[in-house]
């Protein structure tokens, strides 16, 4: 089954001056050889301006003046990857057939989209784009990725392993997503919550071609939290659980001090206490705090400000 359309390439950027050319190039590329041979009607490129103090949105009017394939949006300010990459998706959602989201530092490979648009064509509303291997990665960032996809099957989230947000959506799937009211968006697992027909096509991917990580392990970490808290109760089933676990030590605990007070064996001293209350006021204090990010979390939402605003549009159609 061929269905044949309209074809949108979202691009989150943030300090991305160094590679936004190639960038734009490259998809270019993709999308002119596409429209030639017939596989989509028509393509474009809209590039998301997260609010950079570089020279990214001066590139990308540019990019926009010199061709009608490139459309800009500029955030007013510093939004964050996922409301910027919310705000591209939402825009093309009633302008397009299909819209496919990829980072602009050029680590996945942009010729995979080929194949996402040849799924498409077939019959798939969402195509995820999923790493072979991570051979590219250092040692310390290859195992704290994988630390990271185990935390969140552990916790309950339903993410794929090896795909980030390089992924192709249908118009139905599309607007489905950008229907969902979150205010807390981690949308690799909002993505895998549609249940539309999905499929996976495997790529290499390549190392930054110009500039720095924009995620440090400080930022993955509070990704994780973010995808953890907003997707699964488990967190506080295992508070749940562990109060039954220390309420359990403290019957064994009270039970041996009655025996001994009992038989007349008890000495007075401090090393006992000491670690009952350090153990008991650790396990509070953690407990207060995974219970305190789900109130954050409901904070974020009751208040419904806007994921992002807009300060103006280039070429965007």
């Amino acid at each position: 089954m061929m269905r044949k359309g309209v074809l949108k390439i979202v691009v989150p950027c943030y300090n991305e001056e160094e590679v936004l050319h190639e960038t734009n190039k490259r998809l270019l590329e993709v999308i002119t050889s596409m429209e030639q041979s017939g596989t989509i009607v028509s393509g474009g490129v809209v590039y998301v301006d997260d609010g950079s103090r570089d020279k990214t949105w001066q590139i990308i009017d540019e990019l926009s003046k010199a061709d009608s394939h490139v459309a800009g949006i500029k955030l007013a300010h510093n939004s964050g990857h996922q409301s910027a990459l919310f705000a591209g998706l939402t825009l093309v959602s009633e302008c397009c057939d299909m819209a496919v989201s990829i980072d602009a530092d050029l680590q996945d490979d942009t010729n995979a989209i080929f194949e996402m648009v040849d799924k498409y064509n077939d019959g798939y509303e969402v195509v995820f784009g999923v790493r072979r291997e991570r051979t590219t990665d250092t040692w310390f960032k290859r195992n704290t990725a994988l630390a990271f996809y185990k935390l969140m099957s552990v916790m309950g989230t339903d993410v794929k392993y090896n795909h980030a947000d390089f992924r192709l959506l249908g118009s139905a799937a599309l607007k489905a997503l950008v229907s969902m009211p979150e205010r807390n968006l981690f949308l690799r697992g909002m993505v895998r919550t549609l249940g539309f027909k999905n499929t996976d096509v495997f790529y290499d991917r390549s190392e930054r071609f110009a500039g720095e990580s924009k995620y440090p392990l400080s930022k993955m970490m509070n990704f994780a939290v973010d995808g953890i808290t907003s997707f699964s109760v488990k967190p506080l089933r295992l508070i749940f659980s562990f109060g039954i676990f220390f309420i359990l030590i403290a019957i064994v605990a009270i039970g041996y001090g009655l025996y001994s007070y009992y038989i007349g064996i008890t000495i007075p001293g401090w090393t006992s206490l000491l670690i009952s209350l350090w153990l008991i006021g650790g396990a509070v204090l953690l407990a207060i705090g995974v219970v305190g990010e789900y109130v954050g979390k409901i904070y974020k939402e009751v208040k419904r400000r806007p994921l992002y605003v807009i300060e103006r549009t280039e070429n965007l159609k």
